[in-house]
């Protein structure tokens, strides 16, 4: 037998709900009707609260209400209600008013039509306000964010690049001149790690106002990066254009800026770019003055260099193009390989291990000099994947031939590069034995450029089992006091000090200190770019531990198992007459 189920009373059911003026209390909404005869207005009693007010009769007519509403908004109401009853759909609109309290606050207003059943052509409008003050705030926030920076409150890149557009517009069709200009902050940088970013911020903002404050009222100023604003300067000649350049840089230069952690100096450098004559799109100018600004920033700073077209820039850019498609292309199609050049042990002359050199073959196979495109690739940044490329390489002739022991350069940008180091990392395990037989070379720049990193990624690679080098030691900022940090195994001196070292007593002295102090630090030493045997005799005489040079082999495609088996033959050939 089922069982029956009470009803709930109607009375019960309605217990159920809030009333109607604690629903719109919660809910944050008002509710009126207007009875536009009359003008009469009657709220219910949850308005108070929105609206502000203590006492409702106060608003109680529609001339009582639009008192209220802001200036730009009177008679508007009457208008859309009259819209409402014509058409007899909702009429909604947003308005500023002033509450009851005297502070001011967005609403939206919905509006309805409702007729009398009795008499069609009379009626009341029943209308819902809310406040949308936080959603309005957040709606002007977002845009004027579209178009201005944050921080300095300027025009942002996006929009200051619009106006250039009508500028440049501008000079075209009329032939007038303008000019555009980057201005950076000179080492920001410094300033970020000397006060903190907060004060950086600061310097950042005061620059922007002492920029504005030397420009005329119809030219632009907007940030385009973290330390760059650009400039548009209307009815600007080459002469006037630095005019205003060295103005710009005066304006920041001649004075500390005063932050809450003390006086600070800053400088800035600028590019500039005459139109239309130099540009005729808006990505050329913004390019070529950012050129000209680099410019600036290698001439020492703190001054001004205008954009000058170079035909041989452009012939070299075309240039610099090709060759890293070529190198995309090489890496692709497998068309990478590695060069093995010999580095003999001094005593016994005999290979010890040979160092990784890229090359790049062409599809005619014909071969690419490393000097043609590695430049290219350190520019562009392909380096990174030349490098990881000659790592995954070497790796693989060590765990194919035991015997073997090599040595591969990393370059600067590669050796900050923390993936390609893992990548490292991951292979040297995958491949047990071969850390033991590698030695990885960097440079003397790139060692001292941050001593606290070189130590590290010195330190890991040892770690592992590997050996590390530093190539063309005094090549770069020599400094002996180097060797003494660096927990390094091997130094290559750099081949500008072997050549001729027999001859030359400048020479001479370099590598006797050298060798010196590499000994009292227990580093070996390989003589490189050796060529002829005066400079091998001299050298033996001072104990250099290894050489490397076109006197004992040049860069071969062939595999040191390859090369060992040749001078094998060769050997055999000599022994036996």
């Amino acid at each position: 037998m089922s069982k029956k189920t009470t009803p709930i009373a109607k009375t019960e059911m309605a217990d159920n709900f809030p009333n109607i003026d604690q629903l719109l209390h919660n809910v944050g909404e008002a509710v009126y009707a207007w009875d536009m005869v009359s003008n009469e207005m009657t709220w219910r009693s949850g308005a108070l609260e929105i609206l502000g007010h203590d006492d409702l009769s106060a608003l109680s007519t529609g001339k009582a209400f639009d008192i209220c509403l802001d200036p730009r908004f009177a008679g508007h109401r009457s208008r859309l209600a009259e819209d409402a009853k014509r058409t007899g759909a909702a009429v909604t609109w947003e308005y500023r008013i002033t509450l009851g309290d005297g502070t001011e606050a967005w609403v939206e207003d919905r509006m309805v039509w409702c007729p009398d059943p009795q008499n069609p052509s009379s009626g009341i409008i029943n209308g819902l306000i809310r406040r949308i003050t936080e959603r309005r705030d957040r709606e002007i926030r977002l845009a004027y964010l579209a178009s201005n920076d944050e921080l300095t409150g300027h025009l942002n890149r996006t929009r200051l690049r619009e106006r250039l557009a009508h500028s440049l517009a501008y000079s075209l069709r009329h032939e007038t001149p303008a000019g555009y200009l980057v201005a950076g902050i000179d080492n920001l940088n410094l300033i970020n790690e000397a006060y903190g970013f907060d004060v950086a911020d600061e310097v950042i903002v005061m620059i922007a106002q002492r920029l504005q404050s030397v420009m005329r009222e119809e030219d632009d100023i907007g940030r385009v990066a973290g330390n760059k604003f650009g400039l548009i300067i209307d009815n600007c000649n080459e002469e006037s254009m630095f005019q205003a350049a060295e103005r710009f840089i005066g304006v920041v230069h001649d004075e500390v800026f005063v932050t809450q952690a003390g006086p600070v100096s800053a400088t800035i450098s600028v590019g500039g770019v005459l139109l239309p004559g130099n540009a005729k799109t808006t990505h050329d100018t913004m390019c070529f003055a950012e050129e000209a600004l680099d410019l600036a920033k290698h001439k020492g700073r703190n001054c001004f260099v205008p954009y000058r077209p170079s035909f041989e820039v452009i012939v070299a850019r075309k240039r610099n193009i090709a060759i890293a498609e070529q190198i995309v292309r090489a890496l692709n199609e497998n068309r990478i390989h590695l060069a093995y050049q010999p580095i003999v042990h001094s005593g016994s002359k005999i290979p010890a291990l040979y160092e990784c050199l890229v090359r790049m073959v062409r599809r005619d196979e014909t071969l690419i000099p490393a000097a043609e495109f590695i430049p290219v690739a350190e520019k562009l940044g392909l380096v990174r994947l030349l490098d990881r490329r000659v790592s995954e390489m070497a790796i693989e002739t060590l765990s194919n031939d035991p015997q073997a022991h090599l040595s591969l350069n990393v370059s600067g940008a590669t050796a900050t590069d923390t993936s390609w180091l893992r990548n490292f990392l991951d292979l040297i395990r995958a491949n047990q034995g071969v850390a033991e037989r590698l030695t990885v070379e960097i440079t003397e720049t790139i060692a001292i450029r941050d001593m606290e990193d070189s130590v590290r990624f010195v330190t890991t690679l040892r770690d592992l089992g590997c050996s590390v080098a530093i190539d063309d030691f005094g090549a770069g900022y020599t400094s002996f006091e180097n060797l003494k940090h660096l927990p390094i195994d091997m130094v290559k001196i750099d081949g500008n000090y072997v050549r001729n070292v027999d001859t030359n007593p400048d020479n001479q002295f370099f590598v006797r200190t050298l060798l010196t102090l590499a000994k009292n630090f227990n580093i070996e030493t390989v003589a490189e770019m050796v060529e002829r045997p005066e400079e091998i005799a001299f050298l033996d005489a001072l104990e250099v531990d290894y050489y490397q040079g076109y006197f004992y082999g040049k860069p071969d495609l062939k595999t040191p198992a390859e090369q060992r088996k040749m001078l094998q033959i060769k050997s055999t050939k000599l022994s036996t007459g």
